[in-house]
C-alpha cells in the first residue's frame, strides 16, 4: 500500500519544492475529515498545558489550533525539515514570542528539543521508516512531562489495497506520496505502549486517517530512547 521502503537518500524530496507545498496546503485545509481529526485531537488536550512541541509542523496549522484551545501555553517549539513549510509557519507566527520555529529532521534525535506538556504531530511521522518511528516514540515518551499528552494525527495503512485506493480518491490524491512509509495502527499502538506511554489508543479514525494518542505516566520511570 505504501511505496516500497528504500534508502533514505533515494527518497524524492518533494517537500522542498514550494509548488508542492503550496498545492498541498491549498487542498488539505478544505478536507472535512482532516478538520474532524484536528477537533478530536483538541478534545484530548490536558486542562492547562504550558508547553507544546509540534513535530513536522508544516505551516503551523495544528500548533495554532492547540494554542487557541489552550491559551495558557507559554512556550511552543514547531519543527519541520521543509524550508517552504517553515516559511509558512514563520509567517503564521510572526510576532508571537511564545513560538520558536526551527528546522529539524524527524530522522534526527528529538531529545535536545527539550521537555513539554504536549507533543503533537500532524501527518508527518508516516514519512519515517518503522525502525525510526519506534525510536521516535521512545524519545517522545522521555520528553513528555508527567501526565503530558502525545497525539499523532496520522496517515495509516489501510486494510486492503482497494480500501487504500478509495481513500486516495476521497482525499483528492492520484497516488501515494513517494515519501510515504505507511504502517498499520496496531503496531504503532504497541510501540507507544512499549515506550512507556499509558492510556494508549486510536481515538479517532476515518479511512486512512487516524489519531493515535497516549499520556506520560505520573511518578513512574518511562521507556528508553532507543525504542527497545
Amino acid at each position: 500500500m505504501a511505496a516500497p521502503a528504500g534508502p533514505e537518500d533515494d527518497r524524492v524530496t518533494s517537500w522542498s519544492h514550494p509548488e508542492q507545498v503550496d498545492g498541498y496546503l491549498a487542498r488539505v485545509g478544505r478536507l472535512e475529515p482532516r478538520i474532524a481529526g484536528e477537533q478530536a485531537l483538541v478534545s484530548l488536550l490536558p486542562a492547562a498545558p504550558h508547553s507544546l512541541l509540534d513535530l513536522g509542523c508544516g505551516d503551523g496549522r495544528l500548533a495554532a489550533r492547540v494554542m487557541d484551545a489552550c491559551p495558557g501555553i507559554r512556550e511552543v517549539v514547531a519543527v519541520d525539515s521543509s524550508p517552504a513549510m517553515l516559511d509558512h509557519a514563520r509567517a503564521r507566527f510572526d510576532g508571537d514570542r511564545r513560538v520558536t520555529v526551527r528546522s529539524w529532521d524527524l530522522a534526527d534525535p528529538l531529545v535536545p528539543l527539550g521537555e513539554f506538556d504536549v507533543i503533537v504531530s500532524g501527518f508527518a511521522i508516516h514519512h519515517l521508516e518503522d525502525r525510526r518511528k519506534r525510536s521516535l516514540l521512545a524519545e517522545v515518551a522521555l520528553m513528555l512531562n508527567e501526565g503530558g499528552l502525545f497525539a499523532n494525527l496520522e496517515v495509516v495503512q489501510s486494510a486492503t489495497p482497494e480500501l487504500h485506493r478509495e481513500f486516495l480518491e476521497l482525499i483528492g490524491r492520484p497516488d501515494d506520496d513517494p515519501e510515504d512509509r505507511l504502517t498499520a495502527i496496531e503496531p504503532q499502538l504497541g510501540w507507544m505502549g512499549s515506550a512507556g506511554l499509558t492510556r494508549v489508543d486510536c481515538f479517532w479514525r476515518w479511512r486512512g486517517f487516524a489519531l493515535l494518542a497516549g499520556t506520560a505516566p505520573v511518578g513512574e520511570r518511562r521507556g528508553a530512547a532507543d525504542g527497545e
